[in-house]
């Protein structure tokens, strides 16, 4: 499990329970204008548990990140938020981090996601961590908007 600080807090990488589900539906509805139903993130917790984790600050769920393998070597970050109120702390960074660790072991020698174009902020991440937009997937959201392939190799 991963851990990383946060001011005052003791925070940790787990994977998801099924007792988190409420709290992870509440932060993916507050961050996304289109969120995933709650019963889709059962469907993936059953396909890929290992791949579904939770970051927890003094017992609280804060963030999660969902992903699953396409293929045999291509892992797929399907979904990351982080509680508004817990932003900028290096939260979502470790949860990706933690997320390719974790398809490296089962073999994926890439990764990829979607963001939308204009979510300047998660960009922002990505790129840090060594993601490049690769195609725009036109009209990808509900509202028509575009959204941007990325794609990083994983070493």
């Amino acid at each position: 499990m991963g851990k990383c600080e946060v001011p005052a807090q003791r925070c940790s990488i787990r994977e998801f329970h099924q007792g988190d589900l409420a709290r992870v539906c509440e932060i993916e509805s507050k961050a996304f204008p289109y969120p995933y139903p709650c019963h889709i993130f059962i469907v993936y917790h059953h396909l890929f548990p290992d791949l579904f984790l939770v970051v927890e600050c003094d017992g609280d769920v804060v963030g999660y990140s969902l992903g699953i393998i396409e293929g045999s070597t291509r892992g797929h970050l399907v979904s990351i938020a982080v509680d508004e109120k817990f932003r900028r702390r290096g939260l979502g960074e470790a949860l990706i981090k933690e997320f390719e660790n974790r398809l490296k072991t089962r073999g994926a020698s890439e990764v990829v996601l979607e963001v939308s174009v204009n979510n300047t902020a998660a960009m922002s991440l990505y790129k840090k961590l060594g993601y490049r937009i690769i195609s725009v997937l036109r009209g990808y959201y509900p509202n028509g908007e575009d959204a941007y392939l990325m794609l990083k190799e994983l070493l």
